[in-house]
């Protein structure tokens, strides 16, 4: 689940904060950056949860209205479809989502206020109507209805981002990028594989983990070479005005291209120029440009970089 856009953002704040600290301990700062990334699969886990916690809800509701002195005939005889949503079902039995919950001591059961506004919001949604009043009825309408919750109302939720910054600030940068794996996984869930349907892995292959802490330990152990780098290019600017962001952002920057062959310059180069623009300035990512396309012609033109 972990790609190389989260870790190159945990990356960015991992530094960063090693150089506040004083630059003192690299094998600490390495330990943190894992430590961070497995927060980011914590949260992955967390959100998968929140649909099983909003459906156990959902039956709740439905006891409770039945357990009246005096029901309606509405809650005498409710319609079921969502609390008996066959995905939702089947993401509750989920092996590796209840090893989670074991180890991790985690569960939706302390924000009850949060998950009864959230249950409301979807009852209220068209989206809701719509699936409740279908003729017919399906695991691929149920696991399809959770879908749309969840990229219409999960999505740029400010309620529920304030409730997981509270929870861990670990998740503060996360969330947007967590979203996407787990749209992933509802939409790779298959009603046959029942219990034992497989989650997304931490990571990918032992590739993308190495990876991380290569490009951690390149980016301190060859900093004063990127300096360098960037003083030699950094022509009429005067380096003392350099953001000490954007010039983190540089020197990791070049560690990737000057430490994965197989990774695109213009791939390496883009995706820093995307982090520029969330923690740096307006003017930054066009100067981070600028700069990186200078090291690298040097670097080309002495032989020094051999891909393309």
């Amino acid at each position: 689940m972990i790609n190389r856009v989260l870790i190159r953002l945990k990356i960015v704040q991992i530094v960063y904060a090693y150089y506040q600290n004083g630059g003192k301990n690299l094998e600490t700062a390495e330990k943190e950056l894992f430590f961070s990334l497995s927060k980011a699969y914590d949260l992955y886990n967390y959100l998968l949860l929140l649909i099983v916690a909003v459906t156990q809800y959902a039956n709740k509701r439905i006891e409770m209205g039945k357990a009246k002195l005096r029901p309606t005939k509405e809650e005498l005889m409710p319609n079921m479809k969502f609390a008996e949503n066959r995905f939702a079902a089947q993401l509750e039995v989920n092996k590796q989502l209840n090893e989670f919950v074991e180890n991790q001591k985690k569960s939706w059961s302390n924000e009850e206020d949060f998950i009864k506004a959230f249950y409301n919001q979807i009852v209220e949604s068209d989206i809701y109507k719509e699936y409740m009043a279908a003729e017919t009825s399906s695991y691929a309408e149920d696991r399809e209805v959770w879908r749309k919750i969840y990229k219409n109302m999960v999505f740029n939720n400010d309620e529920l981002d304030a409730l997981l910054e509270e929870q861990s600030l670990y998740w503060n940068d996360d969330k947007e990028i967590v979203d996407t794996f787990v749209l992933k996984t509802i939409k790779r869930f298959d009603e046959k594989n029942g219990a034992k349907q497989e989650l997304l892995p931490e990571f990918k292959d032992e590739e993308d983990k190495d990876y991380a802490r290569r490009l951690f330990r390149r980016t301190i152990l060859n900093a004063d070479y990127y300096l360098h780098l960037v003083g030699e290019n950094a022509r009429n600017w005067d380096l003392k005005r350099l953001s000490f962001m954007d010039s983190l952002i540089i020197q990791i920057a070049l560690a990737e291209i000057t430490s994965f062959p197989n990774i695109p310059i213009s791939v390496s180069i883009n995706e820093y120029l995307e982090i520029a623009k969330l923690y740096s300035t307006p003017k930054s990512p066009a100067f981070i440009n600028g700069l990186l396309d200078a090291v690298v012609n040097q670097l080309k033109k002495e032989g020094k970089l051999m891909k393309n």
